[in-house]
């Protein structure tokens, strides 16, 4: 089962189970949506794995 992490691991944005602006990769390190897009350009920096939109926790 995925580890849904509320913080960005770089900017510490907060997300709600709901966000639409949470990436995660294969190893759930978990990013905003800005930063993947403009700095990491879509790959971790953690594992080199590609960045997905992270599935939506139902409540």
């Amino acid at each position: 089962m995925l580890e849904i992490r509320n913080l960005c691991e770089n900017c510490h944005t907060s997300f709600t189970h709901e966000s639409d602006n949470a990436f995660i990769c294969s190893y759930e390190c978990t990013f905003c949506k800005d930063y993947i897009e403009n700095i990491l350009q879509h790959i971790c920096p953690n594992c080199g794995g590609e960045f997905q939109k992270r599935p939506k926790k139902k409540t």
